[in-house]
């Protein structure tokens, strides 16, 4: 049995940081509930499980796509931040297995740094 080293949901405020202040602020004429759950839905659609042996991307709320990779066929993890994102300690993931194109694309997770750390095989910078 494999062991699970994480497990996310991308964050909605670390996905779309300055839309949900505006959505926040557009709440009283009726428009911002409407776009901060869009966006829930849009963050809860993605999940993310890393086990020692594979990683299983789930995707969608009533449609769902799962998409299975093991350790051994990852070939490259790609961590990418903006600005806002660093401050926020998110980012988005790539995972590439063969050819130029990622298996998966995962956008405002917390710690991709950690995330990255696990799939390569090393331990987090928090748990040195």
């Amino acid at each position: 049995m494999s062991t699970i080293l994480y497990e996310a949901n991308p964050s909605l405020v670390r996905m779309y940081p300055l839309g949900v202040v505006l959505a926040v602020l557009l709440i009283p004429v009726g428009v911002g509930i409407l776009l901060l759950l869009y966006w829930y839905l849009l963050a809860k659609s993605d999940h993310i499980l890393i086990k020692s042996d594979e990683i299983v991307w789930t995707h969608g709320l009533i449609n769902k796509q799962y998409t299975e990779i093991n350790m051994s066929s990852v070939r490259t993890v790609r961590v990418s931040q903006s600005l806002i994102q660093r401050v926020l300690k998110a980012g988005d993931i790539a995972i590439y297995t063969a050819g130029d194109k990622p298996e998966v694309v995962i956008r405002g997770l917390p710690q991709p740094d950690e995330v990255r750390a696990h799939i390569r095989g090393q331990q987090p910078a928090e748990a040195k």
